[in-house]
């Protein structure tokens, strides 16, 4: 039977991180992965300069080849109203396309990967796990985004998961589709829901388009979808109908998720272990960080992969994410009017001094945030 010592399942941002971070620690590290890479991912596609920098990528080296789309200011609004843009005459984000970036952080994780193989069986073996019935783990690391087997495998109970979901679409247009497009390459465009409870975006990225939209509430997505498309449409940012086909995805807040990320022989990260950040449901930076926090708990345990050694890990998420717990949107949600809340949300959109410092700073940017 084949044996290593760290398995993680899943080779998007975070497993690849998590290896990355492993690297030269001593020890044996697999990356198991459903699909083939590079592979086609449901996702915004952006990325700040600090994921560049926790990550050691230069950015010209990175764009050799490769998309990479400097990101200079944001469009802000609330879908049906108008919009605020903010320039800040310097590259502060940058957009991405996702089979190129996970492909590229898989081949320079330094770890194997496995042929492509989704993760079928679990089975406690002493101090390990019997994966498949074929592969021998001392620990297991669940990197399998909301949908994680590991999650899944180990205890985690989707029905009573309170998870945001999204649709979006992201294609390359043709000319007559960039003739019709206002959308800046240089600027996304970021639209709010009249009630406060998800928004819609719209990132070009060269002649790639993608536009979505994400919300806590579920109930008739599609339909809410099809009005921001609509909306885009009146507001002349696009002259087109953008490919009927959509694809959707999930992911937990971070201190919404009820997922414990740690437990004996096994550690989730990412969207496993629901981390995603609360007011912009951004994934991809808190993905790489935990993966980054898990590889050094994985070291610091020295082969003791229990619980109560692994817990490092858990303590390392609190110190850079917060305690768990809801903020101060999710307490007066629960006591002021729904109606209230979407009021005063639409207002302090239109004020340039909420937009810049709140929504897009604090929220998006993260700029107060230094990288690990």
């Amino acid at each position: 039977m084949d044996a290593c010592d760290v398995l993680i399942v899943g080779g998007g941002p975070a497993g690849s991180a998590c290896a990355w971070g492993l690297r030269n620690s001593g020890l044996d590290v697999r990356i198991l992965d459903k699909q083939s890479f590079p592979r086609d991912k449901v996702c915004g596609g952006w990325i700040t300069p600090a994921v560049l920098s926790e990550l050691g990528i230069d950015a010209a080296e990175y764009a050799l080849g490769r998309l990479l789309q400097p990101i200079t200011g944001f469009r802000t609004g609330y879908i049906g109203g108008s919009a605020i843009e903010t320039d800040y005459n310097r590259t502060v984000s940058y957009g991405i396309r996702r089979r190129e970036f996970d492909d590229y952080l898989l081949r320079r994780s330094g770890a194997r990967v496995m042929e492509p193989s989704a993760l079928t069986s679990l089975e406690r073996d002493g101090d390990g796990w019997i994966v498949n019935g074929q592969t021998r783990a001392c620990l297991l690391v669940g990197a399998g985004g909301h949908f994680c087997p590991v999650a899944k495998l180990t205890g985690a109970k989707g029905t009573r998961e309170n998870a945001v979901v999204a649709q979006e679409a992201e294609f390359e247009m043709d000319q007559r589709q960039q003739a019709g497009c206002r959308i800046r390459p240089e600027v996304p465009e970021l639209y709010f829901c009249a009630d406060i409870k998800g928004y819609g975006w719209c990132f070009r990225k060269q002649n790639f388009l993608n536009i979505g939209l994400g919300r806590m509430d579920q109930h008739r997505l599609s339909e809410r979808v099809g009005a921001f498309v609509r909306f885009l449409r009146a507001a002349g940012r696009i002259t087109f109908d953008i490919p009927p086909a959509l694809l959707g995805h999930a992911y937990l807040l971070y201190g919404v998720s009820e997922r414990k990320p740690v437990d004996d022989g096994r550690l989730l990260i990412g969207d496993a272990a629901g981390l995603a950040y609360k007011q912009s449901g951004e994934g991809i930076r808190p993905a790489i960080e935990s993966g980054l926090l898990a590889a050094r708990a994985i070291v610091e345990a020295q082969g003791n992969y229990s619980r109560e050694s692994l817990e490092r890990y858990e303590a390392l998420l609190q110190k850079r994410f917060g305690a768990s717990g809801q903020d101060w949107a999710s307490m007066a949600g629960q006591h002021l009017p729904s109606a209230w809340i979407g009021a005063l949300g639409r207002a302090l959109l239109g004020t340039r001094w909420f937009v810049r410092d709140v929504v897009i700073d604090r929220w998006f940017l993260h700029a107060n945030g230094p990288a690990l």
